[in-house]
C-alpha cells in the first residue's frame, strides 16, 4: 500500500512539473531572421570607407549571433547606445578599406527561435579607387557545413522516432494493449524509445549550434558551442526538452514496474499525459512550428501533428512487433480493431494540422513548386499517399478478415498478409519521417 502511494505520489509530481514547464515555455514563435536594411543602403556609391554601418533586423537577435566580415577577417559588431529598436539594430565597426574599388560585407544572424542561420552580403562601390588588387573573398555568403546538416538531419529521424515510439507506445498500451506491459520484446522497445530520445536531445543542440554558426562537425564537441547555444532560447528549448526525457523515465519506470496495473491507472495515465505533451511541445518548438502570421495555430498545429504521427507510428511498430508474433485471439480481437480505428483519426489529424502547418510555413500555392521547401514537402505527401493506400488495404483485412483470424486462434496463414501491410505501412512512414527531417533542418521559402 505505501508503495501504491509513494508511486502515485510520483506521478502526481512528474505530471505538475511537465505541466508547469509547459505554461512557461510557450512563447509565440515567428519566421526566420531577416536583413530589413541598412545604412548607408545596399549598393548605395561611396566616396570613402564608412566607420560604422547600421544593421536592421526582422526581430531582435543577440550580439553572439551575429556575424559580419570584411575581406575573409570578422569585425566587431556592437549595439547602438541609443535606439528605440536596440533589440533589432546592430552597428558594424569597418576597417578603412584600401586597394578595393568596392567594400562588400558579409553578413550571417542564427534566428532565436530555431537556430536557422541567414546569410547575405552588402556591396557598396567605392568612387576613390587605388591601384592595389580588390579583395573578392566576400563576393558570396557563407553557407552551413553540408556534412553538419546532414548529421542533424540524422539525429533529427532518430529523434522523432524515439519520440514516437514512446508517445504512441504509452497510448497504444493504456488504451489497447495494457497487458503488453510484460512482453518482454514491447520492454525493449520503450526502453530504446527513452534511450534514444535523451541521446538525441543531449547530442542536437551541439549540431544546431555548430549548423547555425557555419561549423564543422568537430564543433559539435567543443564545449563552446553549447555554450553559445544554451545562451539563447533555442538552447533553453534545448534543454527544457532533455528535462522531459528525464522526467520521461519515471514514467517508464512506472510503467515497467506496475505493469498492467499501472497502464490502467488515472494516476500514471495523468502523468504519461503531461510528459507526453511536454516532449510534443519541447520537440515542436525546436522546428518550424509557428512560421507565418498567426503563429499560436502553428503551435496547436504542430502538437497536433506531431501526437498524429506518434500514436500512428508508435501503435504500428508495437502492433507489428509486439501483438501479431504473439498471435493471442483476445489481442488481436481487441488490439488491431482498436487501432485500426485510432490510426483513422490519427490520420486525419494530420492531414489538417499538416494543411495549417504548410500553409503558414510556405504562404502560398505557388511556394510548394518554386522552392526546395516545398518541393521536399511534394515528396513527403506522395510518400504519405501510398502509405495511405496500404493502410487502406490493412483496413479492409480488419473488417474482412479478423474475426477468421480470431476464430482460427492466430492462424500464420491467416495473418501473414496483414503482417507484410503493417510491414509495409511502417517502412513507408519512416521515410516520411525522414523527409520531415529534412524540412526542419531547411529554410522555408527557399
Amino acid at each position: 500500500m505505501r508503495h501504491r502511494a509513494v508511486s502515485l505520489c510520483t506521478t502526481a509530481l512528474t505530471a505538475a512539473v511537465a505541466v508547469a514547464v509547459l505554461l512557461l515555455l510557450a512563447p509565440a514563435a515567428s519566421a526566420h531572421t531577416e536583413l530589413e536594411s541598412s545604412s548607408p543602403k545596399d549598393g548605395t556609391r561611396l566616396t570613402h570607407t564608412p566607420a560604422t554601418v547600421r544593421l536592421t533586423f526582422s526581430e531582435p537577435v543577440d550580439l553572439p549571433d551575429v556575424r559580419v566580415s570584411a575581406g575573409g577577417k570578422r569585425l566587431v559588431v556592437s549595439r547602438p547606445d541609443q535606439d528605440g529598436r536596440r533589440g533589432n539594430v546592430i552597428e558594424v565597426a569597418v576597417p578603412k578599406a584600401t586597394g578595393q574599388d568596392r567594400l562588400n560585407l558579409v553578413w550571417q544572424v542564427r534566428d532565436l527561435e530555431d537556430g536557422h542561420p541567414t546569410s547575405g552580403t552588402l556591396s557598396f562601390p567605392l568612387t576613390a579607387k587605388t591601384t592595389a588588387p580588390p579583395a573578392s573573398e566576400d563576393a558570396s555568403a557563407p553557407a552551413p557545413s553540408a556534412d553538419v546538416r546532414a548529421a542533424w538531419a540524422a539525429v533529427r529521424w532518430v529523434g522523432y522516432l524515439a519520440l514516437a515510439l514512446y508517445i504512441g507506445g504509452l497510448a497504444f498500451l493504456a488504451l489497447l494493449w495494457p497487458q503488453g506491459t510484460q512482453d518482454p520484446r514491447t520492454r525493449r522497445i520503450l526502453t530504446l524509445a527513452w534511450a534514444g530520445g535523451l541521446a538525441t536531445g543531449v547530442v542536437a543542440p551541439g549540431l544546431e549550434g555548430a549548423y547555425g554558426a557555419m561549423g564543422t562537425i568537430g564543433d559539435v564537441f567543443h564545449l563552446a558551442t553549447y555554450r553559445d547555444l544554451l545562451g539563447t532560447e533555442v538552447g533553453v528549448v534545448a534543454a527544457c526538452r532533455v528535462l522531459m526525457w528525464v522526467l520521461a523515465a519515471i514514467v517508464l519506470t512506472a510503467l515497467l514496474q506496475g505493469g498492467e496495473r499501472a497502464a490502467r491507472s488515472p494516476g500514471w495515465r495523468v502523468g504519461a499525459l503531461a510528459v507526453a505533451l511536454g516532449l510534443l511541445r519541447t520537440t515542436g518548438m525546436a522546428g518550424h512550428d509557428a512560421e507565418g502570421t498567426h503563429p499560436g495555430w502553428g503551435a496547436v498545429a504542430d502538437l497536433v501533428h506531431l501526437l498524429g504521427v506518434s500514436v500512428w507510428l508508435g501503435g504500428l511498430i508495437l502492433l507489428l512487433l509486439g501483438v501479431l508474433p504473439r498471435r493471442r485471439p483476445d489481442e488481436l480481437s481487441a488490439a488491431v480493431s482498436g487501432y485500426s480505428t485510432l490510426a483513422g483519426v490519427s490520420v486525419a489529424a494530420i492531414a489538417v494540422a499538416g494543411a495549417v502547418l504548410a500553409w503558414q510555413i510556405l504562404g502560398s500555392f505557388g511556394a510548394l513548386f518554386h522552392t526546395g521547401y516545398g518541393r521536399l514537402l511534394l515528396l513527403k505527401l506522395a510518400v504519405l499517399a501510398a502509405v495511405l493506400l496500404i493502410a487502406q488495404g490493412s483496413r479492409s483485412w480488419v473488417r474482412t478478415r479478423l474475426d477468421i483470424a480470431v476464430l482460427l486462434r492466430g492462424d500464420r496463414a491467416t495473418v501473414r498478409p496483414f503482417v507484410y501491410s503493417v510491414a509495409a505501412e511502417t517502412g513507408l512512414v519512416l521515410v516520411v519521417l525522414a523527409a520531415t527531417s529534412l524540412l526542419v533542418t531547411s529554410a522555408p521559402g527557399r
